[in-house]
């Protein structure tokens, strides 16, 4: 299914050889979330066509017991990061995520849209306004879809993670922390204690709640 440098071939295991007998299906979402347009080959991506067709894959499977989702993006394509986010939100097995080196920008929605979340303590989270690559007219339908986008995303993770809307804003709009651009740097801890992520902790943590979703049962 593509390219060696995509998650599709290399980014996707299926762990079953614990003492549970649990089938864990892991997922990567490594370097850019790759939309419709092609990145160069030195680009390390995640084709979101790869991975939408594989999560509806494992919904419809009797084999697997729920699905951990490893983070380490720089974020990418809005639209594609949201059509993953959606699709892990909304399937009907646990699901745990993992954010290592960082998730940022629309690794963020990406992060929360597990039933619960945990960080590195090394690990970052960059949020910051949206942005699209391209010719921008300067309209106001183009301010208008600029925000739109914007309040998607805020929702979308607000949904899924104990942040405020209002916290949100505040984060992307961050004048303070980054010299030449908006946005807020959130390191392992003090994504918890923003409301973002669940939970700081690594591997062993990850597997060892989502086993114990399995076991009681709950999405």
């Amino acid at each position: 299914m593509g390219e060696d440098r995509n998650s599709s071939d290399d980014g996707q295991r299926l762990l079953d050889k614990n003492d549970k007998q649990h089938k864990i299906h892991l997922l990567s979402v490594i370097g850019e979330v790759e939309g419709h347009e092609t990145l160069s080959a030195n680009t390390k991506t995640t084709k979101y066509e790869h991975v939408l067709p594989k999560l509806a894959e494992i919904e419809d499977s009797k084999e697997v017991d729920g699905l951990l989702l490893l983070l380490n993006t720089v974020g990418g394509d809005v639209e594609s990061g949201l059509a993953i986010a959606e699709m892990v939100a909304s399937l009907s097995i646990p699901t745990v995520s993992l954010v290592l080196g960082g998730s940022h920008s629309i690794g963020v929605p990406l992060a929360v849209s597990a039933d619960y979340s945990f960080i590195v303590p090394s690990g970052t989270m960059v949020i910051h306004p949206v942005r699209l690559s391209g010719t921008v007219i300067g309209a106001p339908q183009t301010y208008d879809y600029f925000k739109q986008m914007q309040d998607r995303i805020i929702g979308f993770i607000c949904e899924h993670c104990f942040a405020k809307p209002d916290q949100m804003e505040r984060l992307m709009m961050n004048t303070f922390m980054l010299s030449k651009d908006l946005g807020t740097i959130l390191v392992g801890k003090e994504a918890v204690e923003e409301g973002i992520i669940n939970e700081v902790g690594g591997m062993k943590e990850a597997l060892a709640k989502l086993h114990q979703m399995i076991d009681a049962g709950i999405k």
